[in-house]
Parts: structure tokens; C-alpha cells; sequence
């Protein structure tokens, strides 16, 4: 069973794990694989989420990564596997740690919230559909992106529920379709008025 790991760990953990200028999609695969899928959706979606997400290019990116790394996850696979044109692409790490420090009091709060509950909803078909979901979200980051921070919604998505699967907390994963329902009605109602 993969180690069960709060969000602060995350972000602090890819930060520390890396001190070049560039962080590679490679090194968020190489430091937390051996924790599950669940921090390889979390790291990228928050990506996005961040002030980094703005960046042009970074939704894209991390939503490739997401969906490659979500479809393995699906398919029942032990451990994850990219391209390498995708394993070499990367950010800038010293935003993604400016980044980290700027939330690093928020998550600090988040974390207390977080404990083992609702784990009927983490079995392996959950798990898995889940993951189809997590894909499908992180394609719909691409097109997104042409409008600033819209790509952010399917990421906070894909965060909330990688994180109850990392946490092993699915009342997260619950939050997570929550806020794709919620996601679906507004942009319904904005495209149909």
C-alpha cells in the first residue's frame, strides 16, 4: 500500500527534492513513484492551480502529464511511465518555491483536515474510474487555457481527488466530483443562458 502523505509533504517534497534552475516532469515521477498515483495527480494539478499556472505552456504541459499518468492508473499499471519528450519537459523552479512558500501556511491548515474516511470509495473500481475522470479533466485543461486561470477549475479537481487517493480520504475524492458537478452546471448555465 503507498504511503499515506499530506499536501504540505507534497509540495515541500518535490521543492527540496530538486535544486536546479529547471524541474522536470521526469523528477516529480522519480520523487514521488514509490508513493502511488495519487501525489503524481496532485503535484501537476496544483501546478496549475498556483500562480504558476498562468504561465503559458504550463496547463498544457501538466495536463498531458496528468492524463498519461491517470490513463496508467486506469489501466491497473504498477508504476508510471513517460515519453521522453515529456519527461524532459519542465518549469522553472524557482517559482514553483515561491509558489510553495506563499501556500505553505494554507496547506499547513488543509492538512489538519485530512485523515483515512469514506474508504469503501477507495477500492480498485473507484480507483480506476477516478482515474478515467482525472483524464478526461486534464485533456479539458488544454483548450482551456486560452483563458486565464480557467484551466485551474479541472486542476483543483484532479487535486482534491488525487489527494484523497494520496491521503487515502475519500470524503476528497467526494469534494473532487463535487466540484466537477459544480464546474459542469456553470459553465452550463454560461453557455445557455
Amino acid at each position: 500500500m503507498a504511503e499515506r502523505m499530506a499536501l504540505t509533504g507534497l509540495l515541500d517534497g518535490m521543492d527540496e527534492a530538486h535544486s536546479g534552475s529547471k524541474l522536470c516532469l521526469q523528477d516529480i515521477v522519480d520523487t514521488f513513484a514509490s508513493r502511488g498515483f495519487g501525489p503524481l495527480l496532485v503535484v501537476p494539478a496544483l501546478i496549475v492551480v498556483l500562480p504558476t499556472g498562468a504561465i503559458p505552456g504550463i496547463p498544457t504541459l501538466c495536463g498531458l502529464f496528468i492524463a498519461m499518468v491517470a490513463i496508467q492508473l486506469a489501466l491497473g499499471k504498477d508504476s508510471p511511465w513517460l515519453p521522453r519528450r515529456l519527461r524532459e519537459r519542465g518549469f522553472d523552479h524557482e517559482r514553483f518555491h515561491r509558489a510553495v512558500v506563499q501556500v505553505r501556511p494554507w496547506t499547513q491548515r488543509f492538512d489538519r483536515l485530512l485523515k483515512p474516511r469514506l474508504v469503501g470509495l477507495l477500492n480498485p473500481v473507484s480507483r480506476r474510474l477516478i482515474a478515467l475522470l482525472a483524464a478526461l479533466l486534464a485533456l479539458s485543461m488544454m483548450p482551456l487555457e486560452l483563458l486565464p486561470f480557467a484551466a485551474a477549475l479541472p486542476a483543483l479537481a484532479i487535486a482534491l481527488m488525487g489527494l484523497g487517493l494520496a491521503a487515502e480520504d475519500g470524503l476528497l475524492m467526494v469534494l473532487g466530483l463535487a466540484v466537477v458537478v459544480i464546474g459542469a452546471l456553470v459553465i452550463w448555465r454560461w453557455l445557455l443562458p
